[in-house]
Order: structure tokens, then sequence, then C-alpha cells
């Protein structure tokens, strides 16, 4: 008998006459537009010009999208090469099927910004912890093109809340729903974040770092569940790995950042528009 609440869809695609729209890329699509609309209102707030998200998307889009492949092909490049491959080689280039590293997806989005913010000389860590919040939404909602695909679940459950998963032999089972689980993670997150930046008026980077911890510290434990096959060191998932490296780091950077008084002149460095105080 299956228990699970939660159905898998039967095809990951809806046709539109002849063209197939893959909903993997429209999950994504829905985080980019909703995370732009939280950054701009953030960014209005602190003091930046009406427009700057879309300005700086435009940017952050392609660098991401081409981090993260190459992230997750680095990470999981057993799947399409070598003897034991999944997948054909060419394949590494089929984003609609899934496959995109979050970290490779921050650091090429980062470094879009970067060159953005440094094109209209604006302060790149004022930017980062404006749009801090918006990141984990635009995760959540993204992370439900896993449950199109039908991929990265957990292990067997019997939990109310299981998933179901039809396999390739016609049967189907109940697994863990780590994709729930992560989606559910990374809007608290982006709670937290909002919160604290209120309540202790964070910047110089502070607020970006804590959504760095909070996501790794959410993102370690579902790695732990899932069940897909994956890159391991030492007896952990490669995802594991860096989620508690960058846990660390993020945090020794708020400790760091926090000790030290500010000073005007770091909001303005190397010709760099600050944005206006908060009250």
């Amino acid at each position: 008998m299956i228990l699970a609440t939660i159905p898998s869809p039967d095809r990951n695609t809806i046709p539109i006459g002849n063209f197939q729209l893959h909903m993997y890329a429209v999950m994504i699509i829905i985080g980019i537009v909703v995370a732009v609309v939280i950054s701009e209102r953030r960014l209005v707030s602190r003091g930046f010009a009406k427009g700057t998200a879309l300005d700086l998307v435009v940017w952050a889009v392609p660098f991401g999208i081409v981090g993260a492949r190459l992230y997750h092909v680095i990470t999981d490049w057993q799947t399409y090469f070598g003897a034991n491959r999944t997948r054909e080689p060419i394949e590494a280039l089929y984003i609609w099927q899934g496959g995109l590293g979050i970290w490779g997806a921050i650091a090429g989005g980062a470094l879009g910004v970067y060159i953005a913010a440094r094109r209209k000389h604006l302060s790149f860590v004022d930017i980062a912890d404006a749009v801090a919040p918006a990141l984990p939404v635009a995760q959540a909602i993204g992370r439900w093109g896993n449950w199109w695909n039908q991929e990265l679940y957990g292990g067997p459950t019997s939990l109310p809340w299981g998933l179901q998963i039809k396999q390739g032999d016609g049967t189907v089972g109940t697994y863990q729903p780590t994709f729930l689980y992560e989606s559910l993670w990374d809007v608290s997150v982006a709670l937290v974040c909002i919160w604290a930046d209120r309540r202790f008026k964070l910047d110089r980077g502070r607020v970006f770092m804590l959504y760095v911890a909070l996501y790794c510290a959410g993102r370690a434990v579902t790695e732990a569940l899932r069940s897909d096959p994956a890159s391991m060191l030492a007896g952990l998932r490669v995802n594991e790995w860096v989620s508690i490296g960058l846990f660390i780091v993020a945090v020794v950077y708020i400790v760091v950042v926090s000790r030290r008084p500010r000073k005007q002149a770091e909001t303005a460095d190397a010709g760099e528009v600050a944005p206006a105080p908060r009250s």
C-alpha cells in the first residue's frame, strides 16, 4: 500500500504545440523572477537606484547558469565520463535534464554581479547584503524542478509525507522528499536573514554570510539523506564537505567583521558608491 501523500508527476514537460516546455527550467525562471522582485525592493530601500536589480540580473543569470553546470559536471564527472558513466558526454550540456550545482550558481552569479557593480561603480558588498534573502527564495522555488524530474530524493521511508517514485521496473516506492525539506529550509533561511538584518542592522557582507551559514547547515542534512549516486570523499559526499567548509568560513567572517568598528571609508572603496545609511 502506498502511504505517500506527495505524488510525482508522470512527466517533466508540458506540450505546447510542437514545443515541449521543460518544467525544471520553468521553476528556475520563476525563482529568478521572484528573486529579482525581492532584490529590487531591498536595493531601493538601501538607497540604490530603481532598476538596479535588472541591471545586475542580466550579468548574474548567464554567469550563474554556466557556473552551476560546471560545478555539477565537475563534482559528478563520473556520470558523464569514464567507463562506468550513465550518460553520454554530450549530455553534460543538457541543463534541462537537471544538474545545476547551487555553489557554482552562487559563485558564477556573484562574479557576474561583481562585474556589473564595478561597471556602475556600486558597492558589491552592500549589493550582496541586499540580495541575500532573495537567493534562498529562488532556491526554494527551483527545488521543485527536482520534483518534476523525479530526482535527488532520499532513501525509502514510511513517513506519511513520503514521495512516490516510479522505478525503472515499474514498481512504485516512497522516499524521503529531500527537495521539499530543502525548499522549506530555504524559505526559513530567507525569513531569518530578513529578521536578523532588521533587528541587528547587519552590513559589510554579514547578511550574505548569514545566508551562506544557514543554508549550509540545512544542506548538509538534506545532502546526507539523499540516495542518488555522488562523488565521495572520506565517507562523505563532496557537497557535504563543501557545505561544512563554507559554513565555517561564513561563521568566521561574521564573527571577525562584527568585532571590527565600521568605518565609512569601507563602504566607498575604490570609487564605489555606497547606499544611503539605514535608519
